[in-house]
């Protein structure tokens, strides 16, 4: 399995925690040296671990705005 490199640039917001303690949040986090994306995903309580996620450019993320309000 390849190494995946992330670094999280923000930390925007939790969205939801289950009985185990992970949590759904809302981050800006660089992919492997690439400029930050939008990221929705699930994350252990020290983010060493992780879920699938999906991840938003600017231009996602403000459509996405604009389909929810």
């Amino acid at each position: 399995m390849a190494n995946i490199e992330y670094e999280i640039i923000e930390e925007i917001g939790v969205l939801s925690e289950n009985a185990r303690g992970w949590r759904k949040e809302l981050n800006k986090v660089s992919w492997n040296g690439r400029p930050p994306k939008y990221d929705i995903r699930d994350w252990s309580e020290d983010h060493e671990k992780m879920g699938k996620g999906i991840t938003l450019t600017d231009e996602e993320a403000e459509v996405l705005k604009k389909l929810l309000d």
